[in-house]
């Protein structure tokens, strides 16, 4: 693939799973509106999954899907999401999975017109890379902050509506970015 493509992976998976990724007219599943679907009509089902895990794509795909699966639960009015990683790159990775998403599951909840509760993540391999060792002992070494908020303006009818423009996280306290270079 050219620089920035990586085939048939997350957003393809998540949105046409099952599609011919070279034919644009193939139709798949589209996993995020059936978890929208089941939390609304069926918010006590053991199946509100999203998987981009599809064998028959892996060897499509630039890398494996690294997040593979995750699984909605509803209770009380409040929506869970429990993800499964199989595989963490610990300085880069995992904290952009992590944030990505806890806000899906944000977006997800708000939709639904649920209140978003926890977010329990499985990492099954976490590995750090050599070169990211003294930048995550710096790391280590700083304050926590205070966690942001994220405030969703809007709640739209249809989950393809949503802009940038809908969402504003307030709070957001950081320290200076430290440099890790990419691995894979």
């Amino acid at each position: 693939y050219e620089e920035g493509e990586l085939g048939p992976v997350y957003g393809f998976q998540w949105r046409k799973f099952g599609a011919d990724y070279n034919n644009h007219n193939s139709k798949g599943v589209d996993q995020i509106q059936n978890i929208i679907d089941l939390i609304k009509n069926d918010p006590t089902s053991r199946r509100i999954i999203l998987s981009a895990w599809n064998p028959v794509d892996l060897d499509k795909m630039a890398l494996p899907p690294c997040h593979v699966m995750c699984q909605f639960n509803v209770s009380n009015n409040k929506l869970s999401c429990s993800l499964y990683q199989r595989s963490g790159d610990v300085g880069l990775g995992v904290p952009f999975n992590i944030a990505s998403y806890s806000f899906l599951t944000h977006l997800i909840a708000h939709h639904c017109d649920l209140i978003p509760k926890d977010f329990v993540y499985f990492l099954g391999n976490a590995h750090i890379y050599e070169e990211h060792v003294d930048a995550l002992k710096m790391q280590l070494n700083r304050e926590c902050f205070d966690f942001p908020s994220l405030e969703i303006m809007k709640r739209h009818d249809n989950i393809n509506d949503y802009t940038v423009n809908d969402f504003k996280v307030n709070n957001y306290k950081c320290h200076n970015k430290i440099e890790m270079t990419m691995k894979a």
